[in-house]
């Protein structure tokens, strides 16, 4: 008796992909951190309308500080929360990448995904340079955290540019973002997608391109590791070696050379 022949589904695979989740994802996280900064934008235009000067009760670097954690904390109350209450859909940590703790594994390979997101990104910058008129390659990133003058103030933005940023960047975009699209549609989309997302964000062409081979890097760990600690680790070294560059190296190098 001859064995009954295995369907195979390989031929309609690309059926069982969810097409329109490439488009609606990436624009909800879109939507909820630009509607975030909008809100509390619109915030602080009320309490100075209504004659509060929070500058008379704290510093810049925490005000930048608190909003920066605000924002973040905004959008993830907008881009969990809204689709919760409208339809009981819950964000799960399997989506967020968040399933186990770190390991060794995710420690050890941050520091080579780093390697390869400065090759990546000096490719993409030279191809760039190469083949786009005018693209500002030296255009300097504003990151906020302008005129610090004591310890607190870097102490603040450090923290926030060093351990928040990272772990809430992570956790929205190769966590949230990259969870729902990667079972949507063909891994290699996911990350092009979210990548994309992530240097938009950032507002500025070279920033953009630095965040996308950045981004792209992450994604490939989370893959590998099935987790975005990795991810959040390679992020805190990018942004602790952009810190020092910044605001650390500024007041070392006046001293070198006597």
């Amino acid at each position: 008796m001859a064995r009954p022949v295995k369907k195979s589904h390989d031929h309609d695979h690309h059926k069982q992909y969810k097409w329109s989740r490439l488009f609606i994802f990436p624009v909800w996280v879109l939507a909820s951190f630009f509607g975030a900064q909008i809100v509390l934008i619109g915030l602080l235009w009320f309490i100075q309308f209504i004659g509060i000067n929070l500058g008379a009760y704290t510093n810049g670097a925490t005000l930048e500080t608190v909003f920066a954690a605000l924002i973040y904390l905004l959008a993830f109350a907008i881009a969990f929360g809204v689709p919760y209450l409208i339809g009981r859909r819950r964000v799960d940590l399997k989506t967020l990448g968040l399933t186990r703790l770190m390991s060794w594994t995710d420690i050890g390979l941050a520091p080579i995904g780093f390697i390869v997101y400065l090759i990546i990104t000096a490719i993409l910058l030279i191809t760039a340079i190469r083949f786009i008129p005018g693209f500002p390659a030296d255009q300097a990133q504003d990151i906020g955290f302008r005129g610090l003058t004591n310890q607190m103030g870097y102490f603040l933005a450090f923290t926030t540019l060093v351990i928040v940023a990272p772990i809430a960047e992570e956790t929205l975009f190769r966590g949230y973002l990259y969870g729902k699209l990667r079972g949507s549609v063909p891994i290699w989309v996911a990350m092009i997608a979210t990548s994309i997302v992530f240097g938009a964000v950032h507002g500025q062409w070279n920033v953009a391109l630095d965040t996308f081979a950045l981004s792209m890097v992450m994604c490939c760990l989370r893959e590998i590791t099935g987790s975005i600690w990795a991810g959040i680790l390679l992020h805190m070294i990018k942004n602790t070696i952009a810190f020092y560059l910044l605001f650390i190296s500024p007041l070392v190098s006046p001293t070198l050379g006597g």
